[in-house]
């Protein structure tokens, strides 16, 4: 058993935890967040701009644009996860923000689907690489007992950032958005030259008998399986936002529901959940002293909720924007989820797992959104079954891997990958 700490949270350790480093990591985050978000919001609208009006193709290019990012987002995750323990964290940040930024900016003059498609994997594969390295530059760079607040304030500033996209995104003209999106990350490179990596790291590199960043090394009968179970832990959390709330109208269309929401309304609610959730989780997990607990409690919750989204008797908006914002909180586990899968291993591979573990989670929304399609369409099963059954199997998964991974709340991370 690990030894407890003092879970009360003062003045002084947050005075402590909010330092530069984190500042920085979480306006990225912050960035990085609002521009995900942002395709989900203007979808439709741009869409139609470029000559696509039909419900069903709205639908169907929508979900190809999305898997063409998430995509973007796991070949990203591994290019730059690699080079985070080659190069160093700082360095990977800022040259992700710097490519997500070019790509919205470009996004907002396509005047085709085939130009959008590039767009939109151009982009995630800049946006996958701020977070992985943001988090564990401030898991190293912060004591043990600040170390999950300290990755609590990135994520939580970070799903702001959703918030504003939902808002924001609904108020502006859709290439006025993404050209918003973009200049926001470019302003952040200014802050370039303010941060270092961590003194762990910095050793690290000082030893030329220790490998990193050789993503192989997790190819091992020890190393696979706690790699696999960091991934799947997460994935309820892209089922809800890349199915529940990206593709509502048309899911509540299938259940029969004929009033009219837009995905914005969904994702406005649901990111306001998930900003408010992800503090929580990590306060919760700083109070139990525990990351499992926190992520089985979250699991637990979103799965109830979720039975009550898809097979409750909608009447009004204003319930399933309810639900849209208590899924959203339940979803907010994914602070606590990236810091676990960060601690799990050493200093040499840390970088490489932070930024894939998060980003093939994002990108199993592909699976989901495949799999939901092809249910629906494929099988003829109607919107309840096939929504349903992908998310069964998600949260069978979710709880099944938790149950695998090693307890890290006090886990010392000063130590290297043989």
């Amino acid at each position: 058993m690990f030894p407890r700490m003092n879970t009360k949270i003062t003045f002084k350790d947050l005075k402590e935890a909010v330092n530069l480093t984190v500042i920085v990591a979480a306006l990225g985050y912050f960035v990085d967040m609002f521009d995900i978000t942002l395709f989900g919001v203007v979808r439709k609208a741009s869409l139609q701009a470029i000559g696509i009006t039909e419900a069903a193709d709205l639908l169907k290019y929508g979900v190809q644009l999305y898997n063409y990012q998430m995509i973007g987002m796991m070949i990203g995750g591994i290019i730059w996860g690699v080079l985070a323990d080659k190069k160093g964290r700082t360095k990977v940040i800022f040259a992700s923000i710097a490519l997500y930024s070019a790509g919205n900016i470009a996004n907002a003059f396509v005047t085709n689907i085939e130009m959008y498609a590039l767009c939109r994997l151009i982009t995630g594969i800049g946006l996958a690489g701020e977070l992985g390295a943001a988090i564990t530059l401030v898991a190293e760079s912060l004591p043990i007992r600040l170390r999950g607040l300290g990755t609590t304030i990135v994520a939580t500033m970070g799903l702001m950032g959703s918030v504003a996209a939902a808002l924001f995104g609904s108020m502006l003209t859709w290439h006025l958005a993404y050209v918003v999106g973009g200049v926001g990350g470019i302003l952040l490179l200014f802050m370039r030259y303010k941060l270092s990596d961590s003194a762990q790291f910095t050793n690290v590199v000082k030893d030329k008998n220790i490998e990193r960043g050789n993503i192989w090394m997790l190819f091992t009968k020890e190393r696979l399986p706690r790699y696999i179970f960091c991934i799947l832990a997460g994935i309820p959390i892209y089922f809800m936002t890349g199915i529940l709330f990206t593709f509502s109208p048309e899911i509540l269309q299938g259940l029969g529901y004929t009033n009219q929401l837009s995905a914005a309304e969904a994702l406005l609610y649901g990111t306001i959940g998930l900003t408010i959730g992800d503090l929580l989780s990590g306060l919760l997990s700083q109070k139990l002293q525990s990351r499992k607990k926190s992520i089985a409690f979250s699991l637990v919750m979103a799965m109830i909720l979720t039975v009550c989204f898809i097979f409750y008797p909608h009447t009004d908006n204003s319930t399933i924007l309810a639900l849209c914002f208590l899924l959203g909180i339940c979803a907010g586990y994914w602070a606590v989820l990236i810091t676990t899968a960060a601690e799990q291993f050493g200093t040499n591979l840390r970088g490489t797992v932070a930024s894939t573990v998060p980003n093939f989670v994002r990108g199993s929304a592909v699976v989901a959104t495949t799999l939901f399609l092809f249910l629906k369409t494929s099988m003829g099963l109607t919107s309840v079954l096939a929504v349903s059954t992908v998310g069964f199997i998600w949260f069978a998964l979710a709880l099944f891997s938790l149950t695998k991974l090693k307890e890290t709340f006090t886990q010392d991370l000063n130590f290297v990958e043989k």
